[in-house]
């Protein structure tokens, strides 16, 4: 069995875009610190970010219509 080092490797931090290391030593990653960890999460919490969606159709436009109360 040979015993080879593997190199951490290196990506972009997607809040700062600076270099961030992909390791169990990064506790932060994939960002590159708390600080960039703690802003996308922000991000997330103000609703900065979005999933786009379509409003379903209104009663009586080609639409299935609205279901009955009984």
């Amino acid at each position: 069995m040979s015993a080879h080092a593997i190199k951490p490797r290196e990506v972009r931090c997607p809040a700062c875009g600076g270099p961030s290391l992909y390791a169990p030593s990064n506790p932060s990653r994939p960002f590159c610190s708390e600080r960039c960890k703690n802003l996308d999460f922000g991000a997330w919490a103000s609703e900065s970010y979005r999933v786009p969606a379509e409003a379903p159709p209104e009663p009586g436009e080609d639409g299935p219509p609205p279901p009955h109360d009984f």
